[in-house]
């Protein structure tokens, strides 16, 4: 499976705002959901300005363990997303994709005879 559609959703998230790994599974339809997502991103490739570190767990939550954890967090701080214990606030710094959906023509409305 080639993890290039996802790739270039997680290019479009705007400096300072955040996207769930359930966020983008679920803007591309993932098979597999978050965990997919997360598999995606655990094989991003470097030197590709993917910014990697804009993708967090649910509720906010930096899932990455070890010293790519503090790397995210000083990522995302860097960016003017503020990291309190490991967590972001997405009520503040979640990201919607913005869905293109084609729009049908709205049907004439039937008016009711005047009397």
């Amino acid at each position: 499976m080639s993890w290039d559609p996802v790739y270039r959703l997680v290019q479009r998230i705007p400096r300072g705002k955040v996207l769930t790994y359930g966020g983008l599974a679920k803007a591309l339809r993932l098979p597999g959901g978050a965990r997919t997502a997360g598999r995606a991103m655990a094989a991003t490739p470097s030197g590709k300005g993917i910014p990697w570190h804009r993708v967090i767990g649910d509720r906010g939550k930096i899932l990455i363990r070890g010293p790519h954890a503090l790397l995210q967090k000083k990522l995302l701080e860097s960016e003017g997303v503020p990291v309190v214990e490991f967590r972001v606030d997405l009520k503040r710094h979640f990201w919607r994709p913005s869905q293109k959906r084609k729009s049908k023509a709205a049907a004439p409305r039937k008016r009711s005879p005047r009397v």
